[in-house]
């Protein structure tokens, strides 16, 4: 996808809109698949949080992904694009016991991470398999928001608590089908992971009818030239290596799980935008673009970095900006940062725009979420519709006053 690609894009659908290019999303599904070719039972479970168009949901299960769904609604997104209920597994955290029974009944796999749930569950339902999900109290990722594996997090059953497990259990007569741990976004040391893998393997022993290890995902994308990134391929080689003689000692072969979401999408995506007005101040010279942290929040969430190029004038002597968006509060996507020359109506890009992008946009301000479009085989397809008046209005009643 080139630069003219995307600027007839943003001339054809309008900006902003996101624009996702289906070729990288399948090169990274078939570079995580390289890196484990040599377990004999893996699956790929997309985390459908990260980016949940049901296109793009297609695309991967065309690949052989399965689906990792954090919600019922999910869950249903999924099987409407097509999925074999077996190929979904179904992690909520905090959920009701009614929510995990309707997933139950669409043929789903469980996963259940903590231990009130699990004793309900497995009184009412002994005969249906369940994932455990264990928090290892392993920290990882790159912002306290998206570490979810250590000590204080709300996420999992803790490895501490494993005794209760085997309680439940044994009392209950459930079959423990699985188990499963997720440290967080942006792993940044193997070993680190490696180390909190050792703490799963140990728990599977508990258990003596697994058919599967989930091993959460959480690898890290470069965001910016010469960012580091998680190295799949040595992780691959080490984990591979240590997975397989696991299964030799547990005396079966298992499947190798993973859950990744930003590795796959990530960088496939681009948001473009339109500059409105180019405003000197005193001390700053601002680019106001056509959108806000209603359509991209992770700058002003997590304060993560998007690269930021100019495509419409690529060449242009660079100069420093910041860029902010027409929400009625600080709404800042950059800080002085340099870029090609920007002038009012330019279009420009923000990279690293694939993942919890779109899925945490809002209508804020009452501005209507973007369109959604997908590259694929060398063409522009529309996969979401901007939105409108209409649809902000759909739902609310006006009443008689």
């Amino acid at each position: 996808m080139t630069r003219k690609d995307l600027l007839a894009i943003a001339t054809e659908f309008g900006s902003p809109v996101y624009v996702y290019d289906a070729s990288k999303i399948e090169a990274q599904y078939k570079r995580l698949q390289n890196a484990f070719k040599g377990v004999k039972q893996v699956k790929i479970h997309y985390a459908v949080k990260a980016l949940s168009n049901i296109s793009v949901l297609k695309l991967l299960l065309k690949q052989g992904a399965g689906l990792d769904t954090v919600s019922i609604q999910e869950v249903q997104l999924g099987l409407k694009a097509g999925a074999n209920p077996k190929d979904i597994i179904y992690t909520p955290n905090g959920v009701s016991l009614e929510e995990i029974e309707v997933a139950a009944k669409l043929g789903v796999k469980i996963n259940i991470d903590n231990l009130s749930i699990l004793e309900q569950f497995g009184t009412k339902h002994p005969n249906i398999p369940v994932c455990i999900r264990i928090n290892p109290h392993v920290m990882a990722g790159g912002n306290t928001n998206i570490s979810v594996g250590h000590i204080d997090s709300k996420f999992g059953i803790s490895i501490h608590q494993l005794p209760h497990i085997n309680r439940i259990v044994e009392n209950t007569g459930m079959h423990i089908n699985g188990i499963h741990m997720h440290t967080g976004s942006d792993i940044l040391d193997i070993d680190v992971f490696l180390y909190a893998s050792e703490i799963l393997f140990e728990a599977a022993k508990n258990f003596k009818n697994l058919d599967f290890i989930d091993f959460g995902s959480g690898f890290k994308v470069p965001y910016k030239e010469g960012d580091i990134e998680t190295n799949v391929e040595e992780m691959g080689k080490k984990l591979t290596k240590r997975f397989n003689d696991f299964c030799k000692e547990y005396g079966k072969q298992l499947t190798l799980a993973f859950e990744p979401g930003k590795f796959l999408v990530s960088e496939a995506g681009q948001f473009l935008a339109k500059v409105n007005v180019v405003k000197q101040t005193t001390s700053t010279v601002f680019a106001q673009i056509d959108s806000g942290f209603n359509h991209l929040i992770r700058p002003m969430l997590y304060g993560s970095q998007h690269n930021i190029t100019n495509i419409s004038n690529p060449n242009g002597r660079e100069r420093f900006y910041s860029v902010v968006g027409y929400i009625c509060e600080t709404d800042t996507f950059a800080n002085n940062r340099r870029i090609a020359e920007i002038r009012e109506g330019d279009i420009i890009s923000f990279s690293n725009a694939g993942a919890y992008c779109f899925t945490m946009a809002s209508n804020y301000n009452s501005r209507y979420r973007p369109a959604e479009v997908l590259w694929y085989n060398e063409t522009a397809h529309l996969i979401r519709k901007r939105e409108t008046l209409d649809d902000i209005l759909n739902n609310q009643i006006v009443i008689s006053l």
